[in-house]
């Protein structure tokens, strides 16, 4: 364990910085409604910002957005993570997110998350019934690089 622990950190660091965004999503419908983005799978503050984990099903994300499901995804789950100052609880919407997900199988996934109303969000394929390690590094504004990890379960 402590091994694998070793490599995914070496993995994370090998990944910073963290590479920005180019996609246009203008067309896109972004939108969620204000509904609810899922339980919340994981939360902890770090180095000042609170980070909140979500995640749901490809199904309850595109009806929340009100989309539907694109035939032969392959991605089972929206990941989701919103970021707050700890201490002024102000939504932090502006920066670099990279999700690295290990499945139960030892499959790796890894991300880029895009911004998308208030959250940071990438979709993956969590079809497996077991746990996944969810190893997350951010920069916010102040360009300060973090890092956050959790296990989720698939039951």
């Amino acid at each position: 364990m402590k091994k694998l622990i070793v490599l995914v950190a070496a993995a994370l660091a090998l990944t910073a910085p963290i590479a920005s965004f180019a996609m246009d999503h203008g067309s896109m419908n972004m939108e969620h409604g204000g509904h609810d983005m899922g339980g919340v799978a994981h939360e902890e503050v770090v180095n000042g910002v609170k980070a909140t984990f979500k995640v749901m099903s490809m199904k309850e994300h595109m009806a929340a957005m009100k989309m539907e499901l694109p035939k032969g995804m392959k991605e089972t789950h929206h990941l989701a993570v919103e970021f707050k100052d700890a201490k002024t609880g102000k939504p932090i919407t502006e920066g670099d997110v990279k999700v690295k997900v290990q499945g139960p199988d030892k499959a790796d996934q890894t991300k880029d998350l895009m911004g998308m109303q208030g959250h940071f969000g990438a979709d993956f394929d969590f079809s497996k019934k077991g746990k996944y390690g969810v190893m997350c590094k951010f920069k916010v504004k102040d360009g300060q690089v973090r890092s956050s990890k959790f296990w989720y379960t698939v039951k």
